[in-house]
């Protein structure tokens, strides 16, 4: 799986080389303030698995419920956020704004996620996996996906320690 994707003037354009870890519709506040809609759409997938192909894009550190902030990749341009890192995985893995991505469609939400906060007007789809707050890992993820984060592991813990 190849998917290609950018901001709106096309300075910064991207390539994930890999289908994704997977992908969360998250409705918490936080996502609905920062996007200024219902709820954020993210791919999470390997930093390394995410090949940039055109200009680098700036990070620029936000507030984050955790309270530990995180990076949002903004085009230096036109300002779209296209990926996010968060404090509790660094720089690892990113979660790609799946909005930004040439096919949008391609990646539909794997699970709806802080739905307790969810908008009372948005209807989820029938069968969809749906968690009031976030969810068990283990639970929920493929093998393929908990393998691949196990092997992030030491460097995300390597990461922290030096924090």
């Amino acid at each position: 799986m190849s998917l290609e994707g950018g901001c709106d003037c096309g300075a910064v354009r991207y390539r994930m080389e890999s289908a994704p870890l997977i992908v969360h519709a998250c409705h918490c506040r936080w996502c609905q303030r920062e996007t200024g809609t219902v709820f954020a759409l993210n791919a999470m997938i390997e930093a390394d698995r995410v090949t940039v192909l055109g200009a680098e894009p700036e990070l620029v550190m936000t507030p984050s419920a955790s309270g530990k902030g995180q990076l949002i990749a903004r085009c230096p341009a036109c300002r779209i956020a296209v990926w996010s890192h968060y404090a509790g995985n660094g720089p690892f893995l990113r979660f790609v704004r799946v909005g930004t991505l040439d096919d949008a469609g391609a990646l539909p939400p794997d699970v709806h996620i802080f739905t307790a906060s969810k908008q009372p007007w948005v209807p989820l789809p029938p069968g969809a996996r749906v968690f009031p707050e976030y969810y068990r890992r283990e639970e929920v993820w493929s093998e393929d996906a908990k393998a691949r984060y196990a092997a992030l592991l030491p460097a995300i813990n390597a990461w922290k320690a030096q924090k």
